[in-house]
């Protein structure tokens, strides 16, 4: 009984997941959900700013402290092995469910792109970078990123081995796509509103403070992790050299 409730709660979080990422691309293009970044301000400039701020750097500490393998070995005392990633997917999800219900636009545009053309290239740069996201997850092992790999071999009462180095096309152009992916997702954007350039400017500070964390991490459990780091690009493609694919190692976006 155990094992199936461990299952059918990871197979939960997983869906407060995937449905939290669908409304963030509703939330972010504004459109097609109740309430998007940019919906009128009803909250003084000031107060809003900080409760946004605030939003963010909740999502901020959540994400990177759950993350780190100090926590994770403290937190497997209280939570079964076998579901701690899906706890962690959980409360990801719940941090970004908190910053869409409590969001506070904060009015005034900064830029407003008119051309047809130029807002039909900035659309398909934002479903581009979605389309990264969600596609950079499956080459990395997505069931085993959202933990529904893990839950399943417990069901099993299989042992969990950790995902093999594998280095995808993607990976051999720069070692983050996903974030390559969300970098294009906050920024495409026809109308860059106040409250969009501070989510992007804010989101994309957290992305490169995160990626020192997560490739210290990465270093430190697969040493050959830091010849790879030296030959591919962080986050900018450079055609000049392209990563050769030996060693094996799971990347991914925590």
């Amino acid at each position: 009984m155990k094992r199936l409730l461990i299952f059918l709660y990871g197979i939960a979080s997983y869906a407060v997941f995937f449905a939290t990422f669908l409304y963030a691309i509703g939330f972010i293009g504004n459109f097609g959900v109740p309430k998007t970044m940019d919906s009128l301000r009803d909250t003084p400039l000031v107060t809003a700013l900080l409760i946004d701020a605030g939003l963010l750097a909740l999502f901020a500490l959540q994400h990177s402290i759950m993350a780190r393998p100090a926590f994770k070995r403290w937190w497997t005392r209280m939570v079964p092995e076998s579901a701690e990633r899906s706890t962690y997917v959980l409360f990801s999800s719940l941090a970004l469910i908190a910053l869409f219900a409590f969001w506070q636009p904060l009015g005034g545009v900064v830029w407003e792109v008119t051309s047809p053309v130029a807002r039909a290239v900035l659309y398909g740069a934002y479903a581009f970078g979605w389309g990264l996201v969600l596609v950079s997850t499956f080459l990395i092992n997505h069931f085993d990123l959202f933990g529904l790999r893990q839950v399943w071999l417990q069901l099993l009462g299989r042992p969990y081995h950790s995902v093999p180095f594998v280095v995808p096309a993607p990976y051999q152009v720069v070692r983050h796509p996903l974030y390559v992916g969300w970098l294009f997702a906050f920024w495409a954007t026809p109308v860059m509103t106040a409250t969009h350039l501070f989510f992007a400017i804010a989101t994309t500070a957290y992305i490169l403070i995160a990626i020192q964390f997560e490739e210290r991490d990465l270093v430190a459990a697969h040493p050959e992790y830091e010849q790879y780091r030296r030959r591919v690009p962080m986050l900018i493609p450079s055609f000049k050299r392209r990563a050769s694919t030996q060693g094996r190692v799971a990347l991914g976006g925590r």
